[in-house]
């Protein structure tokens, strides 16, 4: 496996070498570190090798398919990878590094699979630094989506998120549908069953708690929940519903917060690390994915889903296709028309003044997840790749 970041944390990395593991396989991770990390270690089996990297090479990283230098100094990475552990075939994730990875697999040719972790020329549209003048004449998106194109009909086999995902990739590529497998990120048991720890936020008595858990950037549609609070207090007279944010807040989100003067109703709680999620989730009556429409949110899951899900809370999510698919088809909650505050406001009125609604919700998310839905029931295609990767 071949990774362009530091080892740990990647979930999906980690989820898929396990699964091969269990399988027989042996695993060797390819990836980078910026300190005095071992060259080598195993972690939960995984064979993890460190190359050292540095901030200038990340930097040009951004410019992979402008200019060469990054390639370059990755091949040569990848190739000493390559030549020491003896493999057998190169398992790369993300468009990134796949470059660098085709380049070094030149001259030993050994099956590839490219795993795409999402449809990264559409993500890379809403990338601060592409919204400037210098991003936009640097980097070319189309020169990214041509990239993506062509190492997806080089490699000997696609690993892809979503159904509607591989659907985007075949009408764009023109590739069979059996050379594409869909392995969604889903979560592992331990999720829901672990002991997770504690957090010291402390719900009030009369409090209708929405949660959010995540990046909060625009394209997140945090400002729909936020305007829609505001208007259910104006309107409604709402003031028990409050809005916890559990994420790096942006420059915009605090501000709206501070121009609707909703500071006592929205709770930015910064980042919190993974293992108080769970917790998290408990104190929450709704849990909100208001992601606005786009390529990319339409053909992936945003993994919060399925973490809000698996602890039994009702979900309120925009009508991003991939999204809307999975919360409608197991009966997890409503959803609303994406950036429209009005249907927001309307699809939470119905579950803060019904709680059986919610309760019933709740538990047919849970079950759908814990039953159908966890990453050893839907890493199927992910193992009969390699048991017929020639």
């Amino acid at each position: 496996m071949i990774l362009d970041d530091e080892y740990p944390p990647d979930p999906r990395v980690e989820n898929e070498a396990i699964e091969l593991l269990k399988q027989g396989h042996e695993v060797f991770l390819f990836c980078l570190t910026y300190g005095n990390e071992k060259e080598k270690e195993i972690i939960q089996g995984i064979e993890v090798r460190r190359y050292k990297t540095n901030k200038l090479e990340y930097k040009l990283s951004a410019l992979a398919y402008t200019v060469p230098f990054y390639s370059l100094l990755m091949k040569s990475k990848i190739e000493d990878f390559i030549k020491k552990n003896n493999l057998d075939n190169i398992h790369i994730h993300d468009i990134r590094i796949a470059g660098a990875s085709f380049k070094a697999n030149k001259r030993v040719k050994l099956p590839v699979v490219l795993d795409l972790h999402e449809n990264r020329p559409e993500i890379m549209r809403f990338y601060p630094h592409l919204q400037k003048l210098y991003g936009k004449l640097l980097i070319s998106i189309k020169k990214w989506k041509k990239k993506e194109e062509e190492f997806v009909r080089k490699a000997s086999k696609v690993v892809v998120v979503t159904k509607h995902a591989k659907k985007e990739l075949i009408e764009r590529v023109g590739v069979e549908d059996v050379k594409i497998a869909v392995v969604p990120n889903t979560i592992r048991p331990f999720f829901y069953e672990g002991k997770a720890n504690g957090i010291s936020y402390k719900k009030g008595k009369e409090d209708f708690t929405l949660l959010y858990l995540g990046d909060t950037g625009t394209r997140r549609g945090l400002k729909t929940v936020v305007l829609s609070i505001l208007k259910l207090k104006k309107e409604h007279s709402i003031k028990n519903i409050k809005f916890v944010v559990v994420g790096k807040p942006s420059s915009y989100l605090e501000k709206l917060i501070t121009d609707t003067n909703l500071e006592d109703q929205v709770q930015l709680t910064g980042w919190q690390i993974d293992t108080t999620f769970p917790e998290w989730i408990r104190i929450a009556d709704v849990c909100v994915s208001p992601l606005h429409r786009n390529i990319h949110h339409d053909t992936t899951y945003a993994n919060k889903i399925f973490q809000y899900m698996s602890i039994g809370k009702p979900l309120l999510v925009s009508d991003v296709i991939a999204q809307k698919d999975i919360t409608e088809e197991a009966n997890a909650g409503l959803v609303h028309v994406a950036e429209d505050v009005e249907d927001f406001t309307s699809k939470l009125l119905l579950l803060f003044n019904n709680q059986k609604l919610r309760e019933d919700l709740g538990n047919s998310g849970k079950e759908f997840v814990r039953n159908h839905f966890t990453w050893d029931k839907t890493s199927g295609e992910l193992i009969e790749i390699y048991n017929n990767l020639d």
